[in-house]
């Protein structure tokens, strides 16, 4: 029955998870083999039917042994599959794994040069007893597990990369703050962590006020899904610069390619992007590009950006840091002239 013609992917998907639990590395080849070539034929309810299969397997499988099923997780959920109901899983074998992954990382420096993947069992066992004795305190099991962690949590991250990307994923994630924590201690010993650590920390939903101090007009806005305040940028200006009648701000509105690159299109340009503003929270920090929304402080129970000229000319060439992540600025009120001089009392005088 394996792989016919026809064979539905959730049929599929039970038979690796079946072969992963089994150790049964021949009939799990087969089966992850057939589900890729099924991919193509695959219908929406098929595809959001096909995760469900693999939890047992996920719960189950060894970190080190999982990487394979979670790049499959990953590309089931790249092509459309709903990820919801590997969420729970996910992060709970993600946070797991950069936790004990994060301790190798400490250890390093006591392991003498750059520590090269194990090639042979033998090389596994002698890196197992070096990371005990470099700890003073594991067993060779639990630096087993903390080596095994190091060498392959990576393989685990895309799989949620991607979901992360999607709005209600983001909002359904579970142990959000004990995930940002484990990936925090990762970020200083991987690329891929300090990328799943930004779209940990992607606001959505959250109300934003913009005051504009050469006019003194303010913006009630809410956003979702800004992965960094070069994106901000571009769309703050996008979002406000207008037509004078509207309330909006004089000014040119960014290129059209620009926008695209910060929303649904090429992340490049053909021109680079320009900065129409200078960034500052309410404090008169300047909110840096290269920060994040959530890097803005609160002013009660605001995020407060506060715009002025740029003292200089500054361009970037890309629109977004996540490709597939869709941004959400809204533009709920022009504040009142009243309530817009209460807000700029508030604010810190430009630096």
């Amino acid at each position: 029955m394996l792989g016919r013609p026809g064979t539905a992917l959730p049929e599929l998907c039970t038979g690796l998870a079946d072969a992963v639990i089994r150790l049964d590395s021949r009939a799990s080849t087969r089966s992850y083999r057939a589900i890729v070539d099924r991919l193509a034929h695959a219908d929406q309810p098929e595809l959001d039917a096909a995760l469900t299969p693999l939890i047992p397997a996920l719960e189950q499988v060894a970190l080190g042994n999982g990487g394979l099923l979670a790049t499959l997780v990953a590309g089931l959920i790249e092509q459309g599959a709903d990820p919801s109901p590997v969420l729970p899983v996910l992060a709970d074998r993600l946070a797991t794994g950069l936790e004990l992954a994060a301790q190798f990382g400490v250890l390093a420096d006591k392991l003498g040069d750059r520590v090269a993947a194990p090639a042979s069992a033998d090389d596994y066992r002698d890196l197992r007893e070096r990371v005990a004795q470099a700890a003073g305190g594991l067993t060779v099991e639990e630096a087993g597990e903390i080596t095994q962690a190091w060498f392959t949590v990576k393989d685990w991250i895309p799989a949620l990369l991607l979901p992360l990307q999607q709005k209600p994923a983001r909002q359904a994630l579970p142990q959000r703050e004990r995930l940002m924590a484990a990936t925090a201690a990762m970020v200083p010993h991987s690329d891929d962590a300090a990328w799943l650590h930004g779209l940990l920390e992607v606001l959505d939903d959250e109300p934003l006020l913009v005051l504009h101090r050469p006019t003194q007009q303010a913006y009630d806005l809410t956003i979702s899904g800004v992965g960094d305040n070069f994106q901000l940028h571009t769309l703050l200006a996008a979002t406000l610069i207008g037509a004078p009648a509207r309330g909006l701000l004089p000014g040119t509105p960014p290129d059209p390619s620009w926008v695209a690159a910060a929303t649904e299109g090429e992340l490049s340009p053909p021109e680079p992007i320009h900065g129409q503003f200078y960034l500052a929270d309410a404090t008169g920090e300047t909110i840096w590009n290269e920060g994040r929304p959530a890097d803005i402080p609160l002013l009660g129970d605001h995020r407060v950006v506060v715009l002025d000229p740029p003292p200089y000319e500054r361009s970037w060439n890309i629109g977004r840091t996540y490709p597939l992540m869709k941004p959400e600025v809204t533009l709920n009120r022009v504040l009142p002239a009243a309530e817009a001089v209460q807000w700029a009392g508030r604010v810190a005088p430009a630096s």
